[in-house]
């Protein structure tokens, strides 16, 4: 029994007219007779009497007719129900993002996406990069944003903006007035750092690698779970720190905090899925708000991957670039 025997079963019964039921389906008169017949012969009953010109539901035809129309109301609740995910009308979005870009980029983004899909539900976590990476690959969350290096098969990244990093200390350190520090110098000083697993901290060692400068010989003070726990304290006197631009930006412009001009390379912040699990329409459509398609380099596998070159800007920015059986 499929469900276009059933919607041609309904319309030849409402109808009490095998020809008027076929040009209402727009179907021959033929293959709605073949319809009816396959019906009656598969169950062995009779669903309409010939009575003149004039046919008329059986007993078991009026059973039916009860229990087709009930079924194919719930397959129309049905089909509304997945039309409003498909439209975008209904949904969950379920997304994770690392502190700096939950706090200071991502949010921006999901309030003009809620006001685009009022009846979207976003529900968005906070942790670092590590633990965004593993919520992707447990599927507890559908997307994730981080700008820490992520290594795994089973993800995939794909950019869409960058960050710039900035070293920062409170006024009365000495790299406040004495300039520039040398690579070598970056070892004299006492640091606050996020703890292992962030992405500020990942890029941060990922450059000091390159400056010839071994990240475990830095005298890391405190490390501390969070951007704003990190920044407080360095604004009160310990040590120095590399924090986004973005994070460090009110303290600056209070005096609270001096930037070093040293130059750290920018980063990027990634989205990641799940190579293998279904791609809802949600989360396609979050990703072409917050950078458009046609500007979107294609997604890779999620791996480690080299720092470009060091930037200019200090703020983050887009890149450029048959029936059914029932």
């Amino acid at each position: 029994m499929t469900l276009d025997q059933l919607r041609i079963f309904v319309a030849v019964a409402e109808r009490q007219h095998l020809t008027q039921a076929a040009q209402a389906l727009n179907l021959a008169q033929s293959a709605a007779s073949h319809a009816i017949a396959a019906l009656e012969a598969r169950h062995d009953t009779k669903l309409f009497d010939r009575v003149g010109r004039r046919i008329e539901l059986t007993e078991a035809g009026r059973a039916l007719l009860a229990e087709a129309k009930a079924i194919l109301a719930q397959v129309e609740r049905a089909e509304l129900t997945l039309g409003q995910f498909g439209n975008l009308e209904r949904g969950t979005l379920s997304v994770q993002a690392s502190q700096t870009i939950a706090s200071y980029w991502l949010p921006r983004h999901l309030v003009a996406f809620r006001r685009a899909h009022p009846r979207i539900d976003i529900r968005m976590a906070i942790g670092n990069t590590s633990q965004v990476a593993e919520a992707i690959e447990t599927g507890a969350a559908d997307l994730g944003f981080v700008e820490g290096e992520v290594e795994s098969a089973q993800l995939e990244s794909s950019p869409v903006a960058q960050d710039q990093l900035i070293l920062v200390v409170s006024p009365e350190h000495p790299w406040a007035e004495n300039g520039s520090p040398e690579p070598a110098d970056l070892l004299g000083s006492e640091w606050v750092l996020r703890e292992p697993g962030s992405g500020t901290r990942s890029v941060l060692e990922q450059a000091l690698v390159k400056l010839g400068v071994e990240p475990r010989n830095l005298r890391v003070a405190l490390e501390l779970p969070s951007n704003e726990a990190v920044r407080a304290a360095v604004e009160a006197g310990l040590g120095a720190t590399a924090i986004s631009a973005s994070v460090a930006a009110p303290s600056i412009e209070s005096g609270l905090l001096h930037h070093v001009p040293f130059r750290l390379p920018p980063r990027e912040f990634h989205a990641l899925r799940h190579a293998q699990r279904y791609r809802s329409r949600v989360t396609d459509a979050l990703l072409a708000a917050i950078h458009p398609p046609t500007k979107s380099p294609p997604a890779r596998p999620a791996q480690g991957r080299p720092m470009g070159p060091p930037g200019e800007d200090d703020t983050a920015r887009e890149p450029g670039a048959a029936g059914d059986d029932i």
